[in-house]
């Protein structure tokens, strides 16, 4: 069991999954972009921190899927790394597990905005922000 988990890492050193996404120099500027984008404009710390998450998820997602398909490429020509193939298993379902979380981290902090702006809305709208109310005075 030892020595798997030893292989295991050894492969994920090689390979350059072990590290940290914004440990990596080249990945950090695409996370950040990809948080913006998906935090939009002024957006909260909370929201912000929670789109980071998913960027973070994302670049590491797409990294274990490069690594992937240059894997199908080197068994495409021959060579046999199918128990390379697998082992990526591990590292893509824990980056869509995080991605997954962070998702649903963003919603929560989303609503929980939207909660906050509604209830500061200016008095007389009684959370009826954009609607006029009919009643029978007005036909």
């Amino acid at each position: 069991m030892r020595a798997s988990k030893t292989s295991v890492a050894r492969n994920a050193w090689r390979h350059g999954l072990s590290l940290p996404i914004l440990a990596d120099p080249t990945l950090a500027p695409e996370v950040a972009a990809l948080a913006r984008a998906i935090a939009g404009d002024g957006a909260s710390a909370a929201s912000s921190a929670a789109a980071a998450r998913i960027a973070e998820a994302q670049v590491d997602l797409v990294r274990v899927r490069g690594v992937r398909l240059a894997l199908t490429q080197r068994l495409l020509d021959g060579a046999d790394v199918t128990r390379e193939i697998l082992r990526l298993d591990r590292y893509e379902r824990r980056a869509f597990a995080r991605r997954s979380g962070a998702l649903r981290d963003f919603d929560r902090v989303a609503w929980d905005d939207l909660r906050t702006r509604k209830s500061a809305a200016p008095t007389g709208t009684s959370g009826k922000i954009g609607f006029v109310r009919r009643g029978a005075e007005n036909g």
